[in-house]
């Protein structure tokens, strides 16, 4: 009998504790705010306030704490996921837009707006290791598997910018359409992605040589050309599909990485801008600036299920598990 009434006190124990969900983390950059919305839920279940203008957002690797630029302030904010305290800032050069963080869990990349520049940090030390000159206005950061390779897109410039790790400087600098945004390696490392906003397109390049392997188009029936503009894009958990966020024509496209080609168009919110998958990637979640929500997609039908009013101007979004 004791035991059994042992082994009830510990079940009820075990319900009273709060369960934890997995969350979509939405900088609001006109808000200076973070949404923190519950997957199971689907509901904003918490906001946090950032510094000036959030917009890059990612987690360390083992999700003990969460980097958000906050652009306007100058600064990378780390902040305690569980509290939402900002527990220290970090330097970051001016006007942080983008970062991407090495698989070393120690260096960030971020790329400088005003400036120029991919600016280094150590996290552990707090301070800037190199400075890297690059194109007009960095926005885009990616960094290979292997953490051998960087890389910065330059809006003006027009160009994605090449870094090695080791030595923190260029070896090569490629070309693609007007405005590029954001930038990914794709199958384990052997491609990279880059939209460009203005031009419309998404180049893919071969790692091995930087050679362009295909370039991209797209086009929505109703929707003027010029209103379809791709920034943030992210890949399936196989690989064989990319979901690229389309800007102001309001729609997501499905591109196969093997074809290259377009296989659907998805309406979603207003002015598309990032996006991230829930941990099991059966959904999808994109943040849309101008009507201030998240838009949840079924990634196996392809199909927009829910709307998540969030803040103003939604920007960066980054999964919790």
């Amino acid at each position: 009998m004791k035991r059994l009434l042992s082994t009830l006190s510990c079940l009820a124990l075990l319900a009273a504790l709060p369960a934890t969900a997995s969350e979509i983390w939405v900088t609001n950059e006109h808000d200076d705010t973070i949404s923190v919305i519950d997957i199971d839920t689907l509901e904003v279940v918490r906001t946090i306030e950032t510094g000036e203008r959030p917009r890059g957002i990612t987690f360390s690797k083992d999700y003990s704490v969460v980097y958000v630029c906050a652009s306007d302030s100058d600064t990378v904010q780390v902040i305690d996921p569980e509290t939402g305290e900002i527990l220290h800032d970090l330097p970051s050069g001016e006007d942080p837009e983008q970062f991407v963080l090495h698989p070393d869990n120690r260096h960030l990349y971020i790329a400088n707006e005003d400036d120029a520049i991919t600016t280094v940090v150590d996290t552990v030390e707090r301070k800037v290791i190199a400075q890297i000159d690059v194109g007009i206005e960095p926005e885009g950061m990616a960094v290979s598997p292997d953490g051998k390779i960087a890389i910065t897109t330059s809006e003006t410039t027009n160009m994605a910018h090449w870094i090695d790790t080791e030595t923190n400087q260029l070896f090569a600098n490629t070309l693609v359409d007007a405005r590029p945004r954001h930038a990914e390696f794709a199958k384990e490392g052997s491609e990279l992605w880059v939209s460009s906003e203005i031009g419309g397109t998404v180049t893919v390049f071969a790692v091995a040589d930087q050679a362009p392997l295909a370039k991209i188009s797209f086009e929505i029936k109703g929707v003027h050309q010029d209103n379809i503009q791709p920034v943030g894009f992210e890949f399936s958990e196989d690989g064989k599909t990319a979901f690229v966020a389309l800007g102001p024509s309001n729609h997501v496209a499905a591109v196969n990485t093997e074809t290259y080609e377009v296989e659907d168009y998805i309406l979603v919110g207003r002015r598309v801008w990032h996006m991230a998958f829930s941990p099991d990637h059966t959904m999808l979640f994109t943040t849309n600036g101008v009507s201030g929500d998240v838009t949840v997609i079924d990634v196996a039908s392809r199909t927009p299920v829910k709307t998540i009013k969030v803040g103003r101007f939604p920007w960066g979004a980054a999964v919790r598990p």
